[in-house]
């Protein structure tokens, strides 16, 4: 049976601590996820799955309770080690892309290699096979503005693959583009779980993409409200 590569034990976060704006967002989750697994957190905004995936990517830690990310407990580790964790173990992919303007779309997946020891033929010979991967090759000399919504999208699937991450963290990835090519970009993440075996967390407020995961835990008013096993035949998987 797959280990279980992400434990939550009672995840408060409150901000504002200690004053009269005090606000509790988490109500102490408690959450696993397996190895390999492809789940869904849904929920309408203001809920708390932002606020929840800041601190499963260990961008953001807890107020109180105890998160452990496979096999290693956060609170342990000093803000150094936390973006040591984040470099290697997770690949992130946001809504707005968060491409770096001034860079090529392959200098953007190079990016997270520059800490990684690669050589610079190295990060180069990386980049473009997972820029081909997410079949962007042809593009890799063009800016982030030079590029539509879903091309920016898939040039950051690829950046999220730099490092090999076993998790990926997807906050409403498909939330800026069209039904078309958040198809695409859907295709992609299945095709990394699928064949490569990759952990992913899907965050959305999308119930119809949830449905495409093998978990839905939904979120709200800073609770886990119900969990359900899924099983998906992926029929309108574009080839």
């Amino acid at each position: 049976m797959s280990k279980t590569v992400i434990e939550m034990r009672d995840i408060v976060k409150t901000f504002y601590v200690g004053t009269p704006n005090e606000l509790e967002i988490l109500h102490g989750i408690n959450l696993d996820i397996r190895e390999g697994e492809f789940v869904s957190i849904v929920g309408a905004s203001g809920s708390g799955k932002s606020t929840l995936m800041n601190i499963i990517g260990a961008l953001d830690r807890p107020t109180s309770g105890e998160y452990i990310l496979d096999g290693v407990p956060m609170s342990e580790m000093s803000s150094r080690k936390l973006s040591q964790i984040r470099n290697k173990k997770i690949g992130f992919v946001f809504q707005t892309f968060n491409l770096i303007p001034r860079s090529t779309a392959q200098g953007n997946v190079e990016l997270p290699m520059l800490y990684s020891g690669l050589s610079k033929r190295e990060r180069g010979k990386r980049a473009k096979e997972l820029l081909g991967m997410v079949e962007m090759k042809e593009r890799r000399k063009h800016m982030p503005n030079e590029l539509s919504g879903g091309q920016k999208q898939r040039v950051a699937i690829a950046r999220a693959m730099a490092n090999d991450p076993a998790i990926i963290l997807a906050d409403e990835p498909t939330g800026a583009l069209d039904s078309h090519t958040g198809r695409l970009v859907m295709d992609i993440f299945h095709e990394l779980h699928e064949k490569q075996g990759k952990t992913i967390v899907l965050i959305t407020h999308n119930t119809e993409l949830a449905e495409e995961t093998e978990r839905i835990i939904t979120i709200r008013d800073g609770n886990i409200e119900s969990e359900r096993g899924n099983v998906y035949a992926r029929s309108g998987a574009v080839e």
